[in-house]
Order: structure tokens, then sequence, then C-alpha cells
């Protein structure tokens, strides 16, 4: 069964090197927190609020070893008046048996006000 993980942090500015950075960190928080393989991972949309354009944060996940076949999609989020702002968000489609309220949707940094519901994570 396919299951949608997902995960968002927010950065403090505009720089290449902070948003791969905060992008490691939490793709490293949901592989750890999901027990995710690279192999069950059926693709991954990875989208940057219009204030974030200095790297392509896909770049995080290319670098992980075993991961250089999952297919990624980067795309500009939303441009929604008063929305988050400099917010990297990952939508992972997932194959496991784990049930759809057991996966753990990990938000980090400001994010955490996206979805307090489902706030799991230490940050």
């Amino acid at each position: 069964m396919v299951r949608g993980i997902r995960g968002a942090i927010t950065v403090k500015q505009n720089d290449g090197a902070e948003m791969v950075e905060a992008t490691e960190r939490l793709i490293a928080d949901m592989i750890e927190q999901n027990k995710i393989d690279p192999d069950s991972v059926c693709s991954a949309f990875i989208s940057a609020t219009n204030d974030l354009d200095a790297m392509f944060p896909a770049r995080a996940l290319r670098e992980l070893k075993g991961w250089e076949y999952v297919p990624v999609m980067c795309m500009q989020e939303l441009s929604i008046k008063g929305g988050l702002e400099k917010c990297i968000r990952i939508m992972m489609h997932v194959n496991t048996e784990v049930a759809q309220k057991d996966i753990r949707h990990i938000y980090l940094e400001g994010a955490v006000v996206l979805r307090p519901d489902l706030q799991q994570s230490t940050n």
C-alpha cells in the first residue's frame, strides 16, 4: 500500500547551503521516524516558497546514498497572502504496511504551525 509522508521545515534566509542543510535534516528525521528504505519510495515532491530560490532543495535527497533512483520533483509552493515564509515541504509516497494513523509526519522549526495536530517530532 502507498502512503504519503509529509514533512516541512523553515529556514532563516534564502541561502543555498542553509536550504540544503535544512532539507537534509528534515529528510533524515522523516527517514528515521518512519524507518524508510529508499527502495520503498515511489516518489518525492519537494516544494519551496517563492522567497527561496537560491538552491533546489531536492539536491539534499540526491546526495543520500541509495536515493539516486528515487523520482524527485521540485516545485514552487503556492504564494498565499499571509502564508508561512521560507518554508520547504516534502511529500514522500512510500510503499508500507504501516497504518495511516501511525505515519509520523515531521514539522520542524517554524513549520510546526502548519499541522500542530500532527506534531510528533522533537524540534
